[in-house]
């Protein structure tokens, strides 16, 4: 009667991957408890491009589009970091 191991390394992984989401999700949940203190808000960046016509309105937000890339370029980057 010989006892199965499992190995360990995907566990390892999976609780490195969960300390990373967690850690985001930090991050996140502190921007938006603090989002009224932060001098600009997203969506409303100059930049963004806003035409109100007189039948509709278009807005395109890129520099929004742009910063919210960026950011999650580092943190994909940071996660891929601590997978290694």
């Amino acid at each position: 009667m010989g006892h199965s191991t499992m190995p360990t390394e995907p566990f390892r992984e999976l609780g490195r991957l969960l300390m990373a989401i967690g850690a985001i999700l930090l991050l996140v949940g502190a921007l938006l408890i603090s989002g009224a203190k932060i001098p600009f808000r997203l969506g409303q960046l100059p930049g963004d491009i806003a035409y109100h016509g007189r039948h509709g309105t278009f807005y395109f937000p890129i520099v929004t589009c742009i910063v919210v890339s960026v950011a999650l370029t580092l943190i994909f980057w940071m996660v891929n970091c601590f997978r290694r």
